[in-house]
């Protein structure tokens, strides 16, 4: 039975690139008592926009979308609407993204693959409390955190690894930076030796882990 108080409805933005799972889990919101979604978002971009135009209680977000990603986004819509609660709702658990979305702005993470109740438990705590972070995630956050890529790396090794990292090859990052494609070979291979990883693959899986390019 319902409680005879009433409470206001808590208004949803939902953002995710894949139009399968956010209708997945707008299918699981609906589920909740006193939770609506007002509106769905395919990319940053456009969640910045409605979460401007509509003035929801939280927004909750993917990651990983075209154009402008969810961290970016997070970051936006702090900067001009701050009491907007955020909340991750991810496939990655990495500490490094977590910081991520964290500093940005948000102020609870979730992974996908939660059960539905802890859908509901991490609204309710959010809106409540102002923080949720799934179990798995708090158990990350207690582990000693890893050296970030610029404690690893130099500005100019980040620049070039983030463009190895999008595909492009030595002739392309050179122009880019204005380098000669020999200079670029050696800050690669001083690149590799400094993190031990021996082929492209691996610097890419690197430089999305360390949240340096979007997976």
């Amino acid at each position: 039975m319902k409680n005879s108080v009433a409470t206001a409805t808590i208004r949803v933005v939902l953002a995710d690139d894949h139009d399968l799972v956010r209708s997945g889990i707008k299918a699981l919101l609906t589920m909740v008592d006193g939770v609506e979604v007002v509106a769905e978002a395919r990319d940053g971009r456009e969640l910045v926009t409605l979460v401007e135009s509509l003035r929801p209680d939280l927004v909750m977000t993917d990651i990983s979308m075209p154009g402008m990603d969810g961290i970016a986004a997070i970051a936006e819509i702090r900067a001009r609407m701050p009491e907007v609660r955020m909340l991750v709702l991810s496939m990655y658990d990495t500490v490094d993204f977590v910081k991520r979305a964290v500093a940005s702005g948000a102020c609870g993470y979730l992974m996908k693959d939660a059960p539905p109740f802890e859908l509901e438990q991490s609204i309710r705590s959010v809106m409540a409390t102002g923080t949720y972070f799934s179990p798995v995630i708090a158990q990350r956050l207690l582990q000693p955190s890893e050296p970030s890529a610029s404690d690893e790396l130099t500005d100019r090794q980040l620049e070039i690894l983030k463009l190895i990292a999008q595909g492009k090859a030595s002739k392309e990052i050179a122009f880019d930076l204005g380098l000669s494609s020999k200079t670029v070979d050696v800050h690669r291979a001083r690149i590799m030796e400094r993190l031990k990883l021996n082929d492209i693959a691996s610097l890419t899986r690197y430089a999305v882990r360390k949240g340096l390019v979007n997976p």
